[in-house]
């Protein structure tokens, strides 16, 4: 189990990358409109790790689990690719 301390960086983190989001899109001069959603998925994916990594101790588990979680997310991903093309 990780100490205090790593969990209070890891909210420190999560706060910044949050902040990170905001930034995106409330400076359109800066980044556009593809940029600041490319950029919020990014962070978004970031937090994810953190979250299910720590905060869910998925950190700890064996790989084989890690594993059978990325085949499962990559289905998801498949299958939502396939709902949008057939909505199309």
């Amino acid at each position: 189990m990780a100490s205090i301390r790593t969990y209070s960086l890891i909210y420190v983190a999560l706060l910044l990358l949050a902040t990170g989001k905001f930034v995106f899109f409330h400076f359109p001069e800066i980044f556009n409109y593809q940029m600041a959603v490319g950029g919020t998925m990014i962070l978004a994916v970031i937090k994810v790790s953190l979250i299910a990594g720590y905060f869910q101790h998925l950190k700890d588990e064996p790989r084989s689990i890690t594993y059978l979680m990325l085949t499962a997310v990559f289905m998801v991903f498949l299958l939502t690719l396939a709902a949008g093309y057939s909505i199309q």
